[in-house]
């Protein structure tokens, strides 16, 4: 018996390694869109809300992280979006992408493309435009929501 399941291990091992393994193209790689999820945040007098999603990639590899909405201001004062991003394991500094000083609304529009699984990503809205010393708490723009699966 001992014998029996020797052999078949070893002709297992032996057909997997004659087949050809599979490789990722263009064409195999996940690049179906998400649909849409709901970011906010908050700091001072400005609130910054909108939608994000993934869509195909404008290099036809991978995928496009999307992040749209508004910069509302009710106060006097400057307030800006800020985001950061992590590739891996390497952590950029945040950077300014949308500010709006006194009362009024900025567009937010960020595109990272190409975006993959491995990137994480977050945003927080701080007072003034030069550093992000005095911020609202940093939300994640790339969870998502869990998808529930037929049983």
């Amino acid at each position: 018996m001992k014998r029996a399941i020797l052999g078949v291990t070893g002709l297992t091992a032996a057909a997997l390694c004659m087949g050809a393994a599979p490789t990722a193209t263009a064409d195999t790689l996940d690049t179906s869109a998400t649909a849409a999820v709901e970011w906010s945040a908050t700091h001072g007098s400005s609130t910054a809300s909108g939608t994000r999603w993934t869509e195909k990639s404008s290099s036809g590899i991978g995928s496009a992280l999307v992040i749209t909405g508004e910069l509302r201001n009710t106060g006097s004062e400057c307030h800006s979006i800020w985001v950061r991003w992590t590739y891996d394991f390497v952590t950029l500094p945040y950077a300014k992408r949308v500010t709006q000083c006194g009362t009024g609304s900025a567009p937010v529009d960020i595109r990272l493309d190409p975006y993959w699984p491995t990137t994480t990503g977050s945003l927080k809205v701080c007072s003034g435009t030069e550093n992000t010393q005095d911020c609202g708490e940093a939300v994640s723009l790339t969870s998502w929501p869990v998808k529930q699966g037929a049983n």
